[in-house]
C-alpha cells in the first residue's frame, strides 16, 4: 500500500487531500502544527495524525521515525504547510519576512532534507513541493508570500537536478485560487503585522480588508489539488511541475509569451 505524509492537515487544501486520498484507500499520514486540531481529524476516522510544526527539526525526525516503525516506508511526503504574509514590501518588516521563510521555506527544505536519506535507503519516493502561480508571476501587495514561493520553486528545479540519477521524484505544485481559509489568514497578518494607519497603500489595504473574498477569477475546490496529487501518486514519472486552477495557465502562459513591462499591466488589474 502506498502512504504518503501530508503536512498541513488543519484545513484547506492538506485536509481535503488527506480525506480524499484515504477514501482512495492509500495510507495517509494528516500532520498538524497545532495538537488541539489532532481530535477533529481523529473522528473523521484518521488514526495516524500527528503534530508537526514544520519549524522545529524534532518533530520532523519524530514524525519520520513513527511512520518508518509503523510502515518501514514513506512513498510520498507532500509538503504543503505555508500561509500568506500580505503587505507591501516596503511596509514589511525583515523579521516578518523572516518569519513568512520560516514557514515556507526553511520549513519545507527542513522536511525536504531529513526525508531524502529515508527514500534514498528504499530506493523510491516522490516529494510533492506546494508551490503556487505567485511563484511564477508577482502579485502587488504580496511580496513576501511571492517571494517564499519563488524561493521553493528554485529549490525544487535544483533538487530535481541533483536527483537525476534517483528513482526520486520532487514535483511543484502551481496551484491559483484554491478555496480555503488562506485570504482569512493572509488578511489576518495583514493587520497583526503592517502599520496600516501609517502607510501610503492605507487605501488599498482597508478596500482589500473589505472585501468578502478575493476577486481572483476561476476558483476551484480543494478537491481539484487532491486529485492532482493522486495522479502524481499513481504516475512512475511524474512531471516536474502541476498547474492548478486556469488562473495558473492563463498567467504561466502570458509571462512566456509576453514582455515583463506588458505583463505588469495585467497583474496590477488581477491585484
Amino acid at each position: 500500500m502506498v502512504n504518503i505524509v501530508i503536512t498541513g492537515c488543519s484545513s484547506g487544501i492538506g485536509l481535503e487531500t488527506a480525506k480524499y486520498l484515504k477514501s482512495q484507500g492509500y495510507k495517509v499520514y494528516p500532520t498538524v502544527k497545532n495538537e488541539a486540531h489532532i481530535p477533529a481529524l481523529q473522528k473523521m476516522g484518521f488514526e495516524n495524525v500527528m503534530k508537526l510544526d514544520v519549524r522545529n527539526s524534532f518533530e520532523i525526525a519524530d514524525v519520520i521515525a513513527s511512520v518508518l516503525v509503523k510502515d518501514g516506508k514513506i512513498d510520498v511526503w507532500f509538503n504543503n504547510a505555508g500561509f500568506g504574509q500580505a503587505g507591501a514590501i516596503e511596509d514589511i518588516e525583515t523579521h516578518i519576512l523572516r518569519e513568512q521563510f520560516e514557514t515556507n521555506v526553511f520549513g519545507l527544505h527542513e522536511c525536504t532534507k531529513q526525508i531524502i536519506p529515508v527514500m534514498r535507503r528504499q530506493g523510491h519516493g516522490k516529494i510533492i513541493q506546494h508551490s503556487s502561480v505567485l511563484g511564477l508571476v508577482s502579485l502587488f501587495g504580496r511580496g513576501a508570500y511571492n517571494a517564499s514561493k519563488y524561493a521553493i520553486e528554485g529549490l525544487t528545479d535544483t533538487l530535481r537536478l541533483e536527483l537525476k540519477d534517483t528513482n526520486i521524484h520532487p514535483v511543484l505544485l502551481n496551484t491559483g485560487p484554491i478555496t480555503s481559509s488562506f485570504r482569512e489568514t493572509a488578511m489576518k497578518k495583514l493587520q497583526e503585522n503592517v502599520d496600516i494607519e501609517n502607510s501610503i497603500f492605507k487605501e488599498n489595504y482597508l478596500r482589500n480588508l473589505s472585501k468578502e473574498k478575493s476577486s481572483v477569477p476561476f476558483n476551484q475546490e480543494p478537491i481539484a489539488v487532491a486529485k492532482v496529487v493522486e495522479k502524481i501518486i499513481l504516475t512512475s514519472r511524474p512531471k516536474p511541475r502541476y498547474y492548478i486552477t486556469k488562473a495558473t495557465y492563463l498567467l504561466g502562459y502570458l509571462k512566456r509569451i509576453l514582455s515583463t513591462l506588458a505583463l505588469d499591466k495585467i497583474l496590477l488589474k488581477v491585484g
